[in-house]
């Protein structure tokens, strides 16, 4: 189309002395908009199958391509409603009112009664509400019948609509929205949505339709809301201090993992890394005179990707000046035990698609085994001294003697991870702290020598709940001189490289840090547990690391 076959529009083109009619001015922007759409949506509609294809041509048939995602405007003599709203507001009417009201939402269902009627259903927010177009109920306009005749060509599931019509409810008693004007397509889906996918692969490649699908994925994003916010607002509640520290870090420390590493254009000789944990500078406001906090955030570890673990995932952490191991356990289970309580209240609401956890009692307080004769007692051995030169030699032959799979690298502490996942882990079905776990195990907790086995070792606690860690928890390690020892020690027991002294933290610890106890606990694996889901890939919007490279990948 040229411009310079619009005569009437010259005027305006070239801005004549005289001022151009507004009409004339509207006409000309309209037109030209109309143009410059078509002609992009024409030149952009990017690759695409049969189905496609299909599609597109029965969206041109009836108008340009470019008139179908207008802008949302709100329609002048109607009350803008949700469908939540809506529902709110006539749920208790029982005949049609007079009422001009306007919603919007996604098809979710097309039914034709002959060529005069048809009923949508819209659905936007978790809410559904019936749509009636009636062709003799619609206002008189111009080419209505024809417009009527398009749109009944051309709505499909998955496109968002607008209505303006009056509430009602029909001879069978739903309650509807009776159309006064063809519904407005406001953006087509160009793809049918099956009602159903069972193939894991194409569901991790597009979490989008999984949510189109299935009500599932939106129910574990409503529990993994209702998580944080829990914990939040107890730890708020109990006059915690939420807190940020810093995602990027030079040493990355407060944990034994394998970090990501970078580069930071301003910085280009330090490598930076990713966070493995919050933990360290969280002790440094403490050190600087907080008195109780709490971060939420993300952390990363450049390990495996299995049921259990991503690298990266959700963590909560919290350090309270004063707070003994007994303290800091009996707050534990008055947090795991109100969660679960306030989730239940709210599960046939909220999250219906997801199956309550069974078999667990979360009545508390919890079960406590603590961890050298727990393992001496299922094995029939006596664990070596741990403090020996030998320990890890010993404890070799103990494996052979009990036909356990040695595990790859055998440190110390790998040993002593396995035989804890062989002996004790298996019987913490129930909430469960595991207790008194060995010192090697344990660089930032306090440390004592236990007189029931006479080994050395940590204030620390881990709770278990179906055989899976869930919080892991601490009188912390205040002495500069012990947090040396530790981190020296930590170092001989993993040759390979894990670990290292962090000479800032430890300088931090020389201005004083006060007697504190803390946890980190695992964000994620509550949503599994209250989700009853056994693959962390199950709840997480868009999968783990595999999926989210996957969907990048995608062609």
């Amino acid at each position: 189309m040229s411009r310079y076959s619009l005569n009437f529009l010259r005027p305006y083109l070239y801005r004549a002395t005289a001022p151009a009619r507004p009409e004339y001015a509207r006409a000309y922007v309209s037109v030209q908009r109309r143009y410059a759409q078509t002609v992009a949506a024409e030149d952009f509609t990017g690759p695409h199958d049969v189905e496609k294809q299909k599609r597109l041509d029965q969206l041109r048939n009836v108008k340009p391509l470019g008139d179908y995602h207008p802008q949302l405007v709100y329609p002048t003599g109607a009350e803008s409603l949700s469908l939540r709203d809506f529902h709110a507001k006539y749920e208790g009417i029982q005949e049609t009112k007079s009422d001009i009201v306007s919603v919007f939402g996604r098809v979710r269902s097309v039914r034709s009664h002959g060529s005069k009627l048809m009923f949508l259903d819209i659905e936007r927010d978790t809410q559904r509400l019936q749509v009636m177009v009636e062709l003799k109920k619609l206002i008189a306009q111009d080419d209505l019948s024809e417009e009527f005749k398009g749109f009944k060509k051309i709505a499909r599931i998955g496109d968002w609509v607008s209505i303006k019509g009056t509430p009602t409810r029909t001879s069978t008693g739903q309650l509807s929205v009776l159309a006064a004007e063809v519904p407005q397509i406001l953006a087509p889906c160009l793809h049918h949505i099956p009602e159903k996918i069972d193939n894991a692969e194409a569901l991790a490649r597009r979490p989008h339709i999984h949510q189109l699908t299935s009500d599932e994925p939106s129910d574990i994003l409503r529990l993994r809301a209702l998580i944080y916010d829990y914990v939040r607002t107890y730890f708020i509640q109990s006059g915690f201090l939420e807190v940020e520290t810093p995602i990027f870090d030079v040493n990355a420390g407060g944990a034994i993992a394998r970090p990501f590493e970078t580069i930071a254009n301003e910085l280009s000789s330090v490598p930076i890394r990713l966070r493995i944990a919050p933990e360290l500078n969280l002790k440094r406001l403490i050190i600087g005179g907080q008195d109780r906090i709490f971060e939420i955030g993300r952390v990363f570890r450049n390990e495996g990707v299995d049921n259990t673990h991503n690298p990266e995932f959700s963590t909560c952490e919290f350090y309270e000046v004063g707070a003994t191991l007994p303290s800091v356990i009996a707050r534990t289970e008055q947090l795991i035990h109100g969660l679960h309580t306030a989730i239940e209240s709210l599960r046939s609401t909220y999250f219906p698609s997801l199956a309550t956890p069974e078999g667990i009692d979360f009545s508390h307080p919890f079960a406590q085994l603590p961890f050298i004769p727990t393992i001496e007692k299922a094995s029939g051995r006596k664990l070596p001294d741990l403090s020996s030169p030998n320990a890890t030699k010993e404890l070799l032959e103990m494996f052979k003697d009990l036909d356990i799979i040695i595990p790859p690298n055998p440190t110390l502490p790998r040993l002593l991870d396995t035989l804890a996942e062989q002996y004790i882990e298996p019987l913490c079905a129930n909430p469960t702290f595991i207790t008194h776990h060995p010192e090697a195990l344990s660089p930032l907790s306090k440390s004592f020598v236990d007189p029931v086995t006479n080994q050395r070792v940590a204030f620390r606690v881990e709770l278990f709940i179906h055989s899976r860690e869930y919080v892991n928890a601490y009188e912390e390690e205040n002495s500069p001189f012990e947090q040396r020892r530790k981190f020296m020690q930590q170092l001989e027991l993993h040759p390979e490289g894990e670990g290292a002294i962090d000479e800032s933290y430890l300088e931090a610890l020389e201005w004083g840090m006060p007697p504190t106890g803390g946890w980190g606990c695992g964000l994620d694996r509550l949503v599994m547990l209250f989700a009853s889901k056994k693959r962390i890939a199950d709840v997480l919007p868009f999968g783990t690391l595999r999926n989210v490279v996957s969907i990048a990948k995608h062609k």
